[in-house]
C-alpha cells in the first residue's frame, strides 16, 4: 500500500542559503502525506516566504496555496532584479513608497548603521517578536532579522533573513540586496531614537555645548526626538570615512 506522495523541488540563487550543502542548487525529492500547500512544504524546508518571488509547479506559475500532488515538479526563486515578470506572478509582496526598517534583538549595530545612512529603522533591545510583526504590518516596515522562525510567521508580510553575524557584513548585503545604494542619505537621522535631523541655530543650544565645541563649530542639528546635538566634528569625520570605504565595497 502507497503511503506517501512525492514531488521534486529546485531551489534557485539565494534561496540555497536556507538549505543544507547536499539540496543546494539540484534538484531533490520530498515526500509527503495527502496535498499539503506548497508553502508549508517550502518552508518545512525552513525557507521563509518573505524571500520568494516565484513558484512554477510543472512548468505553470503557481501561488502559496497551490495543493501538492504526486510526482510535482516545483522549481522556487527568490526576486531577480534583472528578469522582468508579469506583476500577477510576483508572490513578494511590495511596500509603498521608501523603504523602511524594523530590526530584531540581535542587530542593534545593523540598526544604528542603517539609520546613520538615512534610512527609517526601527530598534528596541526590547523588541519581542510579536511587537516586530505588529509594527511591520501597520507601518509597511521590513523586518530584518537572524530568526528565520520569525520570517515563516503567516502574519509576516516583509521581511528578509540576515544571513551574517558581522554587522558590515550585514549592512553590505541589506544595500546589495535591497538595491539601496541610490537612496543612500547620511546624518538625516538619530543613530539613538531614529528621529530626524534638524538645523538648529547655533544661540538656542548654546548652553548645552562645551567650550571647544562652542568654539570651532558652527554648524549644528538637533534630533527632533530625543534633542540630541549633532555637529561635523572627529566623530562625523570618522563616521564618514567609514561610510566611504563601504561604498568602495559594493
Amino acid at each position: 500500500m502507497k503511503y506517501f506522495n512525492s514531488a521534486s523541488f529546485r531551489f534557485y540563487h539565494s534561496l540555497n542559503d536556507f538549505l543544507p550543502e547536499n539540496k543546494r542548487r539540484v534538484p531533490f525529492e520530498i515526500k509527503f502525506f495527502g496535498n499539503p500547500s506548497v508553502k508549508d512544504t517550502i518552508e518545512s524546508l525552513n525557507v521563509p516566504h518573505t524571500e520568494i518571488d516565484l513558484i512554477i509547479a510543472n512548468g505553470t506559475p503557481v501561488d502559496f496555496k497551490y495543493k501538492l500532488k504526486d510526482r510535482d515538479y516545483i522549481s522556487v526563486y527568490p526576486e531577480f532584479k534583472k528578469i522582468i515578470l508579469h506583476d500577477k506572478l510576483h508572490l513578494l509582496k511590495k511596500t509603498e513608497g521608501k523603504l523602511k526598517f524594523i530590526c530584531d534583538v540581535q542587530l542593534g549595530k545593523l540598526a544604528k548603521y542603517l539609520r546613520l545612512l538615512g534610512f527609517d529603522t526601527l530598534y528596541s533591545n526590547n523588541f519581542k517578536a510579536e511587537e516586530i510583526i505588529k509594527q511591520s504590518k501597520e507601518e509597511e516596515r521590513i523586518i530584518l532579522t537572524r530568526s528565520i522562525l520569525l520570517l515563516k510567521n503567516n502574519e509576516v508580510r516583509f521581511g528578509y533573513w540576515i544571513r551574517s553575524e558581522n554587522p558590515i557584513e550585514q549592512l553590505i548585503q541589506i544595500l546589495i540586496q535591497l538595491d539601496l545604494i541610490s537612496e543612500l542619505n547620511p546624518f538625516k537621522r538619530c543613530s539613538l531614537c531614529n528621529g530626524e535631523l534638524v538645523k538648529v541655530d547655533k544661540e538656542l543650544i548654546e548652553d548645552e555645548l562645551l567650550s571647544g565645541t562652542k568654539k570651532y563649530f558652527d554648524e549644528f542639528y538637533l534630533c527632533n526626538k530625543c534633542k540630541k546635538i549633532y555637529w561635523q566634528g572627529s566623530h562625523y569625520k570618522r563616521i564618514n570615512g567609514f561610510f566611504q570605504e563601504i561604498r568602495k565595497s559594493l
